[in-house]
């Protein structure tokens, strides 16, 4: 090759590059608005709860054990596991594009020319061949390139949803544990509630022989008891449901699950959330829409490059031979070499079609994106709240549960003197319950609400 042809050459291959350039577009993040997102909330510090490592925030050895199980047998997780890897087969592929395809062929033909074809006779012969087709299309308008980084992408996209699943197993792991605590101490003092009664219908019977009470008394007493005894099954039905909807989550059959108790159980004091644009660094969905976003992006890229020629290499060469042992020697090779560009033409429309598929898709991946962070938003703040709602009505239950505990007894001492009927103390007893459960309720509503809010910031998955 002549030092002009090679310039040439080279001055081409330079313009095609800049065009190249001008067809794709460099990747920007789509803007995104993160101002408020936390309602009621005004972060200063970068501090993010969702920065702890899960064994940091749950501090339960049972609850620990029940984590690790999870995320070791967790059949989502594993299905997730499996995306990772067929996006990276995926992206693998895209890598291998930039390379030639390269074939080999080795074929054996008997022919014989007809006899009256106006060039005379010919014997019958056999040709044996043995030759290789190589073929490369040069990425001149970074279609290629745009498809691998769409491919990287979704690799992301995959991989940040392997992190979703996780952080959704964590959270539903100890969330459903707290409820099994919850449903343990809601059983205790249920139970506990029915010896109490039965000890009140021997006090009325008593009193009833006494002549301080009537026999409507020792009835009532009897039904008082009764009424607390007829919730026990739904609450072991209810541990019996939670403890194989965990089973599940832990994949594997229905089962009892060890577990420790509600009281031993310690309520993070302080929440720090961070400033909202740490979503986009710990929230793993969030990083999914984005990934998303990117991929549609250099998707676009490349339906652009469509529009333009595609210049691609091919060459062949090898042995061809009429005499067998002649097949491997130097009168027999062959060789080939040839390019071209192909415009594309009357397929316009289907590319005009692909581009506004693409700009359409890349408009719904930005508009999920922002979605994503909206919903963070929304479930950040009710995790605060909820928090904050549960304190507050702890800290109010608790003078509750004193009145009525003084209630139940102050009425229990006027009846046995005469000066209250059972009416009063049926309504006390009631009340002391029921204020109770509640209690339980809200204990485990904080728990939950740390566990939410942990999985709002998007921790879970260190």
């Amino acid at each position: 090759m002549t030092i002009s042809k090679l310039r040439w050459l080279c001055s081409l291959l330079l313009l095609f590059y800049i065009s190249s350039c001008q067809v794709t577009k460099p990747y920007e993040a789509p803007t995104t608005k993160v101002e408020g997102l936390y309602r009621d909330v005004v972060p200063t510090d970068t501090t993010t709860l969702a920065q702890l490592p899960w064994r940091t925030l749950f501090t339960d050895p049972q609850l620990q054990s029940l984590i690790a199980e999870g995320i070791a047998n967790n059949l989502d997780l594993q299905v997730a596991a499996a995306r990772v890897q067929q996006a990276d087969a995926y992206f693998r592929q895209s890598q291998a594009a930039f390379l030639p395809t390269l074939s080999a062929t080795g074929n054996v033909t008997r022919a014989k020319q007809a006899a009256f074809n106006g060039l005379g006779s010919f014997p019958a012969g056999t040709q044996y061949q043995l030759f290789g087709i190589a073929s490369w299309e040069a990425d001149l308008w970074g279609k290629l390139r745009s498809s691998k980084k769409a491919y990287l992408a979704q690799l992301r996209q995959s991989e940040a949803y392997q992190r979703t699943v996780q952080t959704s197993l964590v959270a539903n792991v100890a969330n459903y544990y707290y409820l099994l605590l919850a449903l343990d101490q809601q059983l205790d003092i249920t139970q506990q509630t029915v010896q109490n009664r039965i000890q009140d219908v021997k006090t009325m019977q008593a009193l009833k022989t006494a002549g301080i009470v009537t026999g409507a008394a020792v009835v009532q007493s009897e039904a008082n008891r009764y009424a607390a005894e007829v919730s026990i099954p739904d609450l072991k039905q209810q541990i019996r449901e939670t403890e194989n909807t965990l089973s599940t989550l832990l994949g594997r059959v229905p089962g009892a699950i060890p577990r420790s108790t509600l009281q031993s159980q310690e309520v993070v004091s302080t929440l720090q959330t961070g400033v909202p644009a740490q979503l986009l660094r710990y929230r793993p969905d969030v990083q999914q829409a984005e990934y998303a976003y990117r991929s549609a992006f250099e998707l676009t890229n490349a339906a652009r490059a469509y529009f333009y020629p595609a210049l691609t290499l091919t060459g062949n060469g090898g042995y061809s031979t009429f005499q067998p042992e002649n097949l491997i020697s130097p009168t027999a090779v062959f060789y080939a070499l040839g390019g071209g560009l192909v415009q594309p033409i009357l397929n316009r429309g289907a590319n005009k079609a692909r581009l506004r598929v693409s700009e359409a898709q890349q408009t719904e991946a930005r508009l999920n994106l922002q979605t994503s962070l909206l919903t963070a938003g929304e479930e950040v703040s009710n995790a605060l709240y909820s928090y904050q709602a549960a304190g507050d009505k702890a800290a109010v239950r608790t003078q509750q549960l004193d009145a009525l505990e003084k209630s139940v007894t102050y009425s229990q001492a006027l009846l046995k003197n005469g000066f209250a009927n059972y009416t009063e103390v049926l309504t006390a007893q009631q009340s002391l319950l029921q204020a109770q459960l509640n209690g339980i309720n809200d204990r485990q509503q904080q728990l939950q609400a740390v566990t939410t809010l942990y999985r709002a910031l998007g921790g879970g998955w260190q």
